[in-house]
């Protein structure tokens, strides 16, 4: 590749001195990013210290943790309101919350799958008979984690395999209004989000589209609608371009719609995005992108939940692959605890948005805190990486930065101890 010209390099940092300025209006740049993985964090390798060690050194602000009142409430409780009713068994859970809170890591609790005893003996991924047993487990989770600020009522309930019936009314009548009462009951200035929804539908599913529609039909109450934006073609979507823009679905690529729905149906509701990954090749060879895709595809999924209005957060699922191939491989670690690019492009995430001519725009964060004051912008010169700019962050520890670049430089951002995934310019 050709070494940048002198003019080219003072133009870059005469730019750099404007970099920091967020991208859209104040408000985005509160945006939280964070992971979900309760099995890594409950049994993964190590001490759980050492693990929500890991999640500081990374830059996690939140986390979502899945109560599966299935599993906490096996038996029917004698006193239901009662988090200490001897049926309750919250002992999986604690340590995990516990250390969650401790590191300063905001908690974003689902509450999912019903007992046996709560829907006639059915699968948990069956709605509960009667909306008080629902109200009554919400009362006492609320009443057991009271500083648990942000709660999620249910997982892709959209889906037949997590919902049945899968529809907006029984979700609304029986699962989201008697938790968001009980909750907000339990705990001041709690947020309660509804929907969870996947992309699609699937088989005997509902579009979310429909679903968050249905939802407004059934009066849901809610205080931010989620959603989980998975590409639908991981192999040809990327989180800003290639998904079909006339379908029911909604990823990444297509939020704008999503906004668009909310405003209208919910005015008052923020947006969380609870689950959202590429998986990578290897190990997945059927979905998964290229490690460096991947990694791309972190930084540009991260800027745009900052660039979309309404968003607060954007969850990323996993920390690590899972074991089974046929599940997913979304993870930043692989298996055998091996580091991909996409960790460090969590830590120090960069994003392509703009190239007119030989101009570039690029968007970041510093999130890790091992980063430093400032970044710097490098650029791969045959071997070496070469400073193309200094870059000050502005609020939020986000940065933008417009400059002149090469069709095809291979960048990166360098700030602290940490070195950002490299992206290539296109």
């Amino acid at each position: 590749m050709r070494r940048l010209s002198r003019l080219a390099l003072l133009a870059a940092c005469v730019l750099a001195l404007v970099a920091g300025l967020p991208g859209r209006a104040a408000a985005a740049s509160t945006v939280k990013y964070g992971l979900t993985d309760d099995a890594w964090l409950q049994s993964g390798p190590g001490t759980l210290d050492a693990r929500l060690a890991r999640l500081d050194a990374l830059g996690v602000k939140v986390v979502r943790f899945t109560l599966n009142w299935n599993q906490v409430a096996a038996t029917k409780p004698v006193s239901p309101l009662d988090p200490a009713d001897s049926a309750y068994d919250w002992s999986a859970a604690d340590p995990v919350l516990a250390g969650l809170r401790a590191h300063g890591i905001t908690v974003v609790l689902q509450l999912n799958g019903t007992p046996g005893w709560a829907n006639g003996g059915q699968p948990s991924n069956h709605a509960p008979t009667s909306p008080t047993t629902f109200a009554a487990f919400a009362t006492a989770a609320a009443s057991h984690y009271p500083w648990v600020k942000r709660w999620l009522i249910w997982n892709e309930p959209n889906q037949l395999r997590w919902l049945r019936p899968t529809t907006a009314a029984v979700y609304t009548t029986r699962l989201l209004n008697p938790a968001y009462a009980a909750i907000h009951h339990a705990i001041s200035g709690a947020q309660v989000a509804g929907g969870g929804t996947a992309p699609r539908g699937s088989s005997g599913g509902v579009s979310p589209v429909a679903w968050l529609i249905g939802m407004h039909a059934a009066h849901a109450k809610l205080d931010a609608y989620a959603h989980n934006p998975y590409p639908l073609d991981p192999k040809r979507e990327t989180p800003l371009h290639g998904t079909c823009t006339n379908c029911t679905t909604i990823t990444m690529s297509t939020i704008d719609r999503l906004v668009s729905l909310v405003a209208k149906n919910f005015p008052r509701a923020r947006i969380w995005l609870t689950e959202y990954g590429y998986q990578s090749n290897p190990p997945d060879r059927l979905l998964g992108v290229s490690l460096a895709l991947q990694a791309r595809y972190v930084g540009e999924g991260d800027y745009a939940a900052y660039h979309t209005p309404r968003v607060d957060l954007l969850i990323h699922f996993l920390l690590r692959d899972e074991p089974d191939l046929a599940r997913f491989q979304s993870g930043f670690m692989t298996l055998a605890g091996a580091l991909k690019p996409a960790y460090a492009a969590f830590q120090l995430p960069i994003a392509e948005t703009a190239r007119k001519g030989s101009t570039t725009t690029l968007w970041g964060q510093l999130r890790a805190p091992e980063t430093g004051a400032t970044a710097v912008l490098e650029r791969r010169v045959g071997t070496l990486w070469r400073a193309v700019a200094t870059v000050r962050p502005g609020a939020g520890r986000f940065l933008r930065w417009s400059g002149t670049l090469p069709k095809g430089s291979l960048v990166r951002l360098h700030s602290g101890s940490i070195v950002g995934a490299t992206i290539l310019i296109t």
